[in-house]
């Protein structure tokens, strides 16, 4: 029973059910504490050294329960109880004002009460940034640059991601995929997903969550700096990937690709018959005429023998694909008169020749060789090409340094389609919206990333092709 007449303290359950914060009740009702509209300490904030980006754990305890984040110091404690380590290092170092990350309340330590102030938003917007429908639709439409909180001016959506130690192989494909529309609007939107329901004890939606929190944060408007570590998204893949990525060992950016797009496909509750927002955007279909070759070894008389048999005749069958793998012709290996390897060059279309319908390849496995000729069914509206410079055998990694010469924009894709889908796709024409390239030797080079900037594209001359846009 509450008294009318005078009012006394109780303690009230916090959010996390661990720490208590005082409050005050009178009439039926809580009363709010007088310093939480008017805490003296607001203006310790150090703004500069908040960073959100790493994993929200205890500097001390390394436990991932009631973290409070010091706003002075930038540092992460556990708990804000009289024993606990954020009220432990408000009194050694008179740091007063704590963020709980999970919450997003503010609190001030070691008084113990909860801080009202309106101009403390800008920090939660940092940590949790939100989108709305009509923020997303603009986004390629205006190119003002922003300034962030250390003065330096940067892009939405165009910012770095810091190299942690050697995970650039993984940061480009995260910055590219960042850079296609469909995919960045989706995850933009936490509601998009976060009614997907997976089976008890699956890590795999971790991935899920970790990109949309990292695509929120590189298109995030009112950043505190012009840059954004990956750290929490590349655990996340660390984790999911049973450690075949690493954030400590170089890995190769196509590979890390291939599992990523799967994964995500997979996470969001797409299979081979139900779509997700990855084979919408991505998933094209292929026809595959194979044909099986006899054995080298074979007398004359043996493989004209073997090649009237059914099972040497030419099979057709019907696949999907996320992308698609280009070839690149073989690297001379001679010298030109000055003595320096010769850097060919050749245009992309004749590395596409390989979807043609015509041009035979021979793929040889384990066992069986097989000739192989390909030919497109359906585009997708953003088409990846992945270029295959990369060899491996028993000793060592090759690189073929091979120049491709592409097009920027209006890149026909029509006579790659067999004649039933030239007649039914209405889009054939893509864009270049971002390029990966390595440098350097293979297994010592680095991975860089040109993208797009939309509002460029939108100024210039308008010659009246789709929209559609290759990675």
């Amino acid at each position: 029973m509450v008294s009318l007449k005078r009012e006394r303290e109780i303690e009230v359950d916090d959010d996390d059910n661990e720490d208590r914060v005082p409050a005050k009740i009178g009439r039926g009702r809580v009363i709010e504490d007088r310093r939480s509209r008017h805490c003296p300490y607001l203006d310790t904030i150090n703004r500069s050294v908040l960073d959100f980006d790493f994993e929200k754990l205890c500097s001390i305890s390394l436990s991932h329960i009631n973290v409070y984040a010091c706003l002075i110091c930038g540092k992460y404690f556990q708990g804000r109880g009289l024993k606990s380590h954020a009220y432990t290092h408000s009194v050694q170092f008179t740091h007063h004002v704590f963020l709980n990350l999970h919450t997003l309340k503010f609190y001030c330590l070691p008084d113990n009460y909860e801080i009202i102030d309106s101009s403390l938003e800008d920090i939660t917007y940092v940590l949790k940034p939100t989108f709305t429908k009509q923020h997303i639709a603009g986004l390629d439409k205006q190119g003002k640059l922003y300034r962030a909180y250390d003065g330096t001016t940067y892009l939405p959506g165009i910012v770095g991601l810091n190299n942690i130690k050697a995970n650039d192989y993984a940061n480009v494909v995260l910055q590219a995929f960042s850079n296609v529309p469909p995919l960045r609007n989706y995850f933009l939107e936490e509601e998009n997903y976060r009614g997907i329901r997976r089976p008890p004890g699956d890590i795999m939606f971790l991935l899920v969550q970790r990109f949309g929190e990292l695509m929120r944060k590189l298109w995030n408007p009112r950043n505190f700096k012009a840059h954004v570590s990956p750290h929490e998204m590349l655990q996340a893949v660390v984790l999911c990937s049973k450690k075949n990525f690493q954030i400590t060992k170089q890995g190769d950016a196509v590979d890390f690709m291939t599992w990523f797009l799967n994964a995500l496909h997979g996470a969001l509750g797409g299979t081979k018959k139900r779509s997700s927002i990855i084979a919408k955007a991505f998933q094209g279909s292929m026809r595959i005429f194979s044909k099986k070759l006899p054995h080298p070894d074979l007398t004359p008389e043996e493989k004209e023998a073997l090649l009237v048999t059914e099972e040497y005749q030419e099979q057709m069958s019907e696949s999907t694909f996320l992308f698609l793998t280009l070839d690149l012709p073989t690297a001379p290996l001679y010298k030109d008169e000055k003595e320096q390897l010769i850097i060919p060059q050749v245009p992309l279309f004749n590395i596409l020749g390989k979807f043609n319908g015509n041009t035979e390849k021979e793929y040889k496995t384990y066992k069986e060789n097989f000739l192989k000729r390909f030919q497109l069914t359906k585009l997708p509206p953003y088409l990846v090409f992945c270029i295959k410079r990369f060899t491996k055998n028993n000793f060592f990694v090759e690189k073929n340094p091979t120049i491709v010469n592409f097009p920027i924009t209006n890149v026909d894709l029509r006579e790659y389609l067999t004649e039933e889908a030239q007649v039914t796709e209405k889009y054939t024409t893509y864009d270049l919206v971002a390029n990966v390239v390595h440098d350097g030797k293979p297994t010592e080079g680095a991975y860089r990333i040109h993208v797009l900037h939309h509002i460029w594209k939108r100024q210039g001359s308008d010659n009246g092709t789709n929209h559609h846009t290759g990675v």
